[in-house]
């Protein structure tokens, strides 16, 4: 599941990086009748930094912001579908069929390209529609295979791999363009899915009992952990109950608040990097990299600590939930607002920078996965919706973003940064008043006795 996850998050930062390639700024303007799907041919021109076999497309600014939104968009037309017919159906066959189709339309990308821009906005939000079948589908397979002390472990571990792909992709694409051609990208990111799809049908099963590979000890210890957890097929979902849940709508509120800065971070951190340290784009790409790789130690060291204190007695399951969402939380936003007052630190920049996506994804082994905590009945379903919540902070931030920093670049980041600490700090407040982590009366299993 770390593997897919790490296909899956390169697949869809894929584009942001070969678009560097696909669309040259210092191409000279496309003729008034030109068609905008058009690439244009010039051998004699900067094309040739990029691969000879490489085509440059006159694709406005505006095209390609709808190009990037367009995989979101696609994720949120499938969360919350996804993840119900998951825990009907069976998340192995939801998540592989996902990360397959992900894949082939990575691999298609380049042709369709050539055939015109909207082509490839369909496949982007096609591919956005496979990915959020794969995102949701996961918290099924951990509700019936992660006993409770060992699930911020174990997810964190899986989660990660979202973590270790951006900054994989984020060092290794530029590299690859330039060595052999912007199609590449997708090509080999695609043929990774591919791969990683063959490995998941063979080894992953819905459930310990049809496992054939697993030894019985660690069977019966899955199975007895998860003795007291509801896990019969259900058809029904209690909508009116889960809509007045308060300690659920604490989670939607977390998700808000993490991918509201989460988004900013990954959507405008190569600008940043870029605009305010004054580094090149070689450099520009590492400098990028690097907050990722600390995120993805601080999501397993995260999920490790937590276990720890599970396991040992030292803190109960509702304390270390809100423990974690408040170091997730608190911790960037502090960061977050000192960045505009330390701009001409090149060090203490990149030291803020690097801690702010390290520190927020603490929030995994919080309210992250609180849901397998309230309601593992339904899991994949509410993770459809919490996700759904994050993806709507997303296209909310990064506009939010790109309007501020239009009006006035050196104020328009104070007021991004700012901005989004006082939206992680109402969604800390919320979680922290509202938070839960026992079983919800509405997901408890009905027994129903025939007299």
């Amino acid at each position: 599941m770390h593997l897919s996850n790490l296909s899956m998050i390169t697949q869809r930062v894929s584009l942001s990086i070969a678009i560097i390639a696909m669309v040259n700024g210092t191409q000279q303007p496309a003729p008034a009748n030109a068609s905008a799907d058009r690439p244009l041919q010039d051998p004699s021109g900067p094309i040739g930094e990029f691969h000879a076999g490489s085509s440059v497309y006159a694709w406005s600014p505006e095209t390609q912001g709808i190009l990037f939104s367009s995989i979101s968009y696609g994720i949120l037309l499938t969360l919350i579908p996804s993840g119900y017919l998951a825990g009907i159906f069976g998340a192995k066959h939801m998540l592989g069929a996902g990360l397959l189709a992900s894949s082939l339309l990575s691999l298609c990308t380049p042709l369709a390209a050539d055939l015109g821009v909207s082509l490839v906005m369909v496949i982007r939000v096609a591919q956005g529609m496979a990915q959020g079948m794969a995102w949701t589908g996961q918290f099924t397979i951990w509700a019936k295979w992660a006993p409770p002390l060992e699930r911020s472990k174990l997810t964190s571990i899986a989660g990660s791999g979202a973590a270790l792909g951006s900054s994989l992709i984020l060092c290794v694409g530029g590299l690859i363009s330039q060595a052999l051609g912007w199609p590449f990208i997708f090509y080999i990111f695609g043929g990774l899915g591919c791969v990683c799809c063959l490995l998941w049908f063979t080894v992953i099963y819905d459930d310990p009992m049809g496992h054939p590979c697993i030894s019985l000890r660690e069977q019966e210890h899955i199975v007895s952990s998860l003795a007291q957890q509801p896990t019969s097929p259900r058809r029904s979902v209690p909508l009116k109950a889960m809509a007045r849940c308060l300690p659920l709508w604490a989670i939607f509120s977390g998700f808000f608040s993490h991918f509201w800065l989460c988004t900013v971070i990954v959507t405008y951190l190569p600008t940043y990097v870029s605009s305010v340290l004054h580094v090149s784009i070689r450099e520009s790409g590492v400098l990028s990299a690097l907050p990722f790789v600390a995120a993805s130690t601080c999501t397993v060291l995260g999920g490790q600590l937590a276990d720890f204190l599970l396991s040992r007695d030292l803190l109960g399951l509702l304390t270390v939930r809100k423990l974690f969402s408040a170091l997730g939380l608190l911790l960037p936003s502090l960061c977050a607002v000192a960045l505009p007052f330390v701009a001409s630190s090149y060090m203490t920049t990149v030291v803020l920078l690097i801690l702010i996506p390290g520190t927020s994804n603490l929030c995994d082994s919080g309210f992250i996965i609180n849901t397998l905590d309230i309601a593992p009945r339904y899991a994949s379903f509410l993770m459809g919706i919490s996700r759904g919540f994050g993806l709507l902070a997303g296209i909310i931030s990064s506009t939010a973003t790109g309007f501020l920093i239009s009006q006035d670049s050196a104020s328009g980041w104070r007021h991004v940064f700012f901005l989004a600490a006082a939206v992680n700090l109402f969604g800390l407040v919320f979680y922290l008043t509202f938070g839960r982590a026992e079983l919800q009366d509405w997901a408890k299993e009905r027994t129903l006795t025939r007299l």
